[in-house]
Order: C-alpha cells, then sequence, then structure tokens
C-alpha cells in the first residue's frame, strides 16, 4: 500500500538525521495526546500485545523527566519512550516505543531506545533492566543493548506491572499461564552481569 492511500507524508531518510531525541519534560505535555493515539493505531494495526496508556500517565513520565521524545524538524512527532521502575527501583523498564509511521525504516526506534536506555542507565545505575514484547525489531535493539532474552520469572514481580498488561488482546495467555510466559519475550539487561 503506497503512502498516499494511507494518507501518510513521505518523509526521506536523510530527515531522520534531523530528528531531535531529547528528554521529555512539562514543554512536551502538548504531545501526550497524540502520544497515546498513536500507540492505539499501532495496537490496531499490528494486531498483537501494545499496553495502552492514558495521556495522564505520559504527561507524569515527562514531568518526572523519564520519557525520552523524538521531534521531527517542524516539530512534529516521530517517536517515544517512556520509563518506569518496579521493587523499588530494582527493575527499571523502558516502555511504551513508538515510532510515528512516516518515521519508520529511518533506525528512529534504535535511537530512542538507546536514549531511554541511557537515560535510565543514568538514573538507576544498579537497576535490572527489563522489557517484554512481541516486536522482533525491539528485541534485535535489544540484543544490541546487551539484554538477554529471559523468562518471566527473572523479571519483576511486581502486580502493578503484569497489571499494566490488561490492554494488550494478549492478557488472557498471559493469566492463563499464571504470569509464567506470554507471546511476548522477556529481555533483561542485568549491569551485575556487566561486571
Amino acid at each position: 500500500m503506497s503512502a498516499e492511500a494511507l494518507a501518510l507524508p513521505v518523509i526521506e531518510k536523510s530527515v531522520a538525521a534531523g530528528v531531535e531525541i531529547q528528554v521529555a519534560t512539562e514543554a512536551h505535555v502538548c504531545y501526550a495526546e497524540p502520544i497515546c493515539e498513536l500507540i492505539a493505531r499501532a495496537a490496531a494495526a499490528r494486531g498483537t500485545g501494545i499496553a495502552k496508556r492514558k495521556p495522564e500517565y505520559v504527561r507524569r513520565k515527562m514531568n518526572e523527566g523519564k520519557a525520552v521524545i523524538a521531534l521531527g524538524p517542524r516539530g512534529e512527532l516521530a517517536g517515544f519512550c517512556y520509563i518506569e521502575t518496579w521493587d523499588h527501583g530494582r527493575y527499571a523498564a523502558n516502555s511504551g516505543l513508538i515510532v510515528a509511521p512516516a518515521f519508520r525504516k529511518m533506525g528512529l526506534a534504535r535511537r530512542i531506545k538507546r536514549r531511554a536506555f541511557e537515560l535510565s542507565r543514568e538514573r538507576y545505575p544498579s537497576a535490572k533492566l527489563f522489557g517484554i514484547t512481541t516486536s522482533l525489531a525491539v528485541m534485535k535493539i535489544n540484543s544490541e543493548l546487551g539484554y538477554k532474552p529471559v523468562t518471566f520469572s527473572e523479571l519483576t514481580s511486581d502486580d502493578i506491572f503484569w497489571r499494566g498488561c490488561r490492554s494488550c488482546p494478549n492478557y488472557d495467555v498471559l493469566v492463563r499461564m499464571k504470569r509464567q510466559m506470554c507471546l511476548c519475550t522477556g529481555m533483561l539487561y542485568d549491569p551485575e552481569a556487566e561486571h
């Protein structure tokens, strides 16, 4: 299907170099609703697990300095990712990684994820970083950053984290399997393993 059929602007790959990735602040809260809409559209299009978030949640992450936003050369939303912590900071996750359709296939997801990873390491240097995903692209990026595939038992046991999966269409699988497995792959970066 062509970009015109999808009503998406065609953006040259060279524009990717003009995308600015920065730690989100209260100055970026105006992007919260478009970010949530982008996540919801991606979840519907993929038909796989992407946990939905509310704009208030995204705004809170921005205000706390726990999010990374990518903006195009004209200030348009290009991508986003946020940090959440669990088990009193023992675990951190980079979640909600999304790239606007017009900015895909330019390596932007890799750049966003790397910046979110760096921000997580700066803020929570001894935390184990983890994620669950059905996306092969995200798995590849995580592997490049040093994440390893793990069983869910090696991830946080915090009920609040797992409740965040309720908006995923695969949640029933997770419940049936007693949170031991799902269609997602669990991945973990352990800073202690790096020494």
